[in-house]
């Protein structure tokens, strides 16, 4: 006797799979993908500047995001925010950016630069041993690491806590000074679980928005190379002079041990002697007026500044300048083109709408956001709806 499946019983099984993968689509969110997503940023974006849900209510989109934690205030003004996705799988890191108080703005003012790897001790409870690079040549910017180390630990604590309910995903972000201190976090984070002291298996993506240059040039090699693939993005608006800082100052130390620069008595040794004697004079001119540069700087934004740091953090010890004023930028670049319309609401003009801040607003990153990324690019539409 031949046994045959009845039409009843392949539909009832073929609509019950469908259900189950209807409700692994729409009761989970897509796990975390490389490359830049825009509605991924505008998300970030939007809760960086606190106001996620009225946008996403006047574009007539569902809150994907709730709040979850808000840190105490810390080290130069510092504060942190954890976010959770709806259904409690992916969260937000979100580190806050300048606000108007001197110690927020001293943490951006002390340029001068460390080691990436280190001890630091910001009062007597708490020393910050810290990995952000691997080579000894590495070196970020003293304010913001200061910034990062009075709020480590309880991010690591916090995303310890998370991974023990599930949550294997985290985007990091932050604007302006909250970008900058949100690349060191990503570095922190990378080594500290190469530690051993961070569940292994947490995915991390990286949005720093409107970031000013966060340490030098073998800093950002390493920061890259540890986001390879589409991990990391930095986001700038093409006219928003905050990116531009801090000042870099390229001197002939900051270069790579075999550059002809470095070894130019070796480079020039079969040269002829008037050869030898010009090219030693010019060298000697462009290398004493970038070191002329460079210490001017660590004096007023090292010395001098580092005494007004030491009044609002007494007990600071182990800050090691670096000689280094190489800053780089760090991070895959996505740039936001202004247009013609674009100046005409935020004007290169310092006694217009808020003046300097005019290309550093979230309605000028969000407004060139949407007009770069709502099109049509090789048939496919990439929205940040």
């Amino acid at each position: 006797m031949v046994c045959r499946k009845s039409s009843t019983g392949l539909y009832s099984r073929g609509l019950i799979l469908i259900l189950l993968l209807s409700i692994s689509y729409f009761g989970f969110s897509q796990s975390l993908q490389p490359g830049f997503q825009a509605r991924e940023y505008a998300d970030a974006l939007s809760i960086c500047f606190g106001n996620y849900d009225s946008v996403a209510k006047a574009e007539g989109r569902t809150p994907s995001y709730k709040w979850h934690y808000r840190s105490r205030v810390t080290g130069l003004d510092n504060r942190w925010w954890m976010w959770l996705s709806n259904d409690g799988q992916r969260g937000v890191i979100i580190i806050r950016g300048t606000v108007a108080t001197t110690a927020s703005w001293l943490a951006n003012v002390y340029a001068v630069m460390q080691p990436a790897a280190g001890s630091i001790k910001l009062n007597d409870s708490t020393t910050f041993d810290y990995k952000l690079a691997d080579r000894p040549d590495a070196a970020v910017h003293t304010g913001w690491l200061l910034s990062l180390g009075s709020m480590a630990a309880d991010i690591e604590n916090k995303i310890r806590e998370q991974h023990v309910k599930g949550v294997k995903e985290f985007i990091i972000t932050g604007h302006s000074q909250g970008a900058a201190i949100a690349y060191l976090l990503r570095s922190h984070i990378h080594y500290r679980t190469q530690q051993g002291a961070l569940p292994a298996g947490i995915t991390y993506k990286t949005y720093c928005s409107a970031a000013p240059k966060p340490g030098n040039l073998f800093y950002a090699y390493d920061y890259d190379f540890i986001n390879k693939g589409g991990w990391a993005f930095t986001i700038v608006n093409a006219a928003d002079w905050v990116p531009e800082t801090p000042i870099s100052i390229q001197q002939f130390n900051d270069l790579n041990p075999l550059n002809p620069f470095v070894i130019i008595e070796s480079a020039l040794s079969k040269q002829r002697y008037f050869v030898r004697v010009y090219a030693n004079m010019v060298y000697n001119r462009m290398n004493k007026s970038t070191r002329k540069a460079a210490k001017q700087y660590r004096k007023y934004l090292g010395k001098k500044v580092g005494k007004q740091v030491h009044k609002k953090l007494p007990q600071l010890e182990g800050v090691d300048t670096k000689p280094s004023m190489n800053y780089m930028r760090a991070g895959t670049p996505v740039v936001l083109m202004p247009d013609a319309g674009y100046y005409q609401q935020f004007p290169n003009d310092p006694t217009k709408g808020v003046g300097i801040w005019n290309h550093h607003t979230f309605d000028a990153y969000y407004r060139l956001l949407k007009k770069d990324y709502s099109q049509k690019e090789n048939g496919r539409v990439v929205s940040s709806e």
